[in-house]
Formats: structure tokens, sequence, C-alpha cells
């Protein structure tokens, strides 16, 4: 879902503030298909997982998981099915849960070790400010056709406009549960323990973009 390195410009800068990264198609990593089935099974069991997949018209995933970016209308459908399947609470402790569990595998498998240690040898700013940049660079992976913008600052903002994943959702309150646990999981590593990521914003409420604040102390 997101950086694999934390390279800067060639000034050794950072991009610039509050540049929006255009993403590439309206594709997703599949770890938005395959972290949310370990979740999924994690809470409600492999007969249930398999009926809600089915129900998405998306069974063959569990069979065979996806290794390549898919169609980000098979994600959000996945999540509908799984609101209407298990409530719409319960599925948004499963999409944290993938979140987190994305985090996790994206730590394991794709940032390299070396700038993991480096960035949690910064000041908290300007890992974050490092961070934000890489994540920027490879948002075409988890947003989809989204527009992806970060913007530092106290606290850092992430939007992505035209959430794909909010696309013929309405909702009371923010839903992007599986974006914040991401986020979450990464910047706690990565530049506090104490990050807290609060959606303020949803497209699913009806704002233009699903805003991200990364607070930290």
């Amino acid at each position: 879902m997101v950086a694999t390195d934390v390279r800067r410009d060639t000034r050794g800068r950072p991009p610039a503030r509050g540049v929006a990264m255009r993403p590439r198609g309206g594709r997703i990593g599949p770890n938005a298909i395959t972290r949310v089935a370990q979740a999924l099974r994690e809470e409600v069991g492999d007969a249930a997982t398999r009926a809600v997949f089915a129900r998405a018209a998306l069974d063959a995933y569990l069979d065979e998981p996806p290794l390549e970016m898919v169609d980000e209308a098979q994600v959000r459908r996945l999540h509908a099915a799984m609101g209407e399947a298990i409530g719409t609470v319960r599925a948004a402790a499963v999409a944290r849960e993938a979140g987190t569990l994305t985090g996790d595998y994206l730590l394991a498998k794709r940032i390299p070790g070396p700038a993991q240690a480096v960035l949690r040898r910064l000041p908290a700013a300007l890992a974050e400010r490092m961070l934000l940049a890489a994540v920027g660079r490879h948002a075409w992976t988890f947003a989809g056709s989204g527009r992806f913008t970060a913007t530092p600052g106290a606290p850092s903002v992430v939007e992505i406009a035209d959430n794909p994943l909010c696309r013929g959702v309405v909702a009371d309150a923010p839903a992007c549960h599986f974006h914040a646990a991401t986020f979450e999981r990464l910047w706690r590593t990565l530049v506090s323990p104490q990050v807290r990521v609060v959606e303020t914003a949803c497209c699913a409420c009806g704002a233009a973009a699903c805003r991200f604040e990364l607070r930290r102390p």
C-alpha cells in the first residue's frame, strides 16, 4: 500500500508541501483483499468469511489469494458485503484490524529495514515529512483512481479526494477504517508510538475528500 523507500528529491528535500499525487488507474494493492480475509476469519470464522466473499462475488480469492493489484470496485464491493452480512460495527472493527495487518505487512516486506532504522532515529517532525513523501510516491497502490494529497504540519494531513472505496457509500460518520489503521500502524512504528490517526472528513459523509489528521504529541 505504501512506500518502499524514503528517498528525497534531487536537491535533498522532501517534495513540496501539499502536492497532490496523481493516480495511475483504478486498481488497489491486494492487501485490501487478503488482509480483510485474514481479519474476517479471526472475527467470524471460515464459513462466515466465505459467505461474505461469496456475497461480493469474490469467493475465488479465498482459494487463490490475489498477488497483483485488484480492481478498486472489488474492494468496495467486499466492504459493502461485509457491512451487510455482519453489521457496520463489526465490519468497522474488521476493516481496522485489516488495516493494522496491512501496516505490519508493509513493515515486514515493503519498507527496507535500513530506511526504518533511519526514520526511527530522526526527530519526529522530520521522520514524518520523509514518510509522507514516501507514502505519496506510492499512493497509487491504495488510492486507486482517487487523488492523494499530503500536507506536513501540526497535525500533518493526508487526503484522498474522490476516494474510490467510498463511491456510492452513505455514512453518518467517517468510514475509512482500513486506511486510518494502516496509516496509524506505520506512523506509530516509524514516527512516534503516540500518534493517533483521526479521519475528520469522509467522502461517504458527503465530503470531497477523505481527510486524515496524523496527530502526534
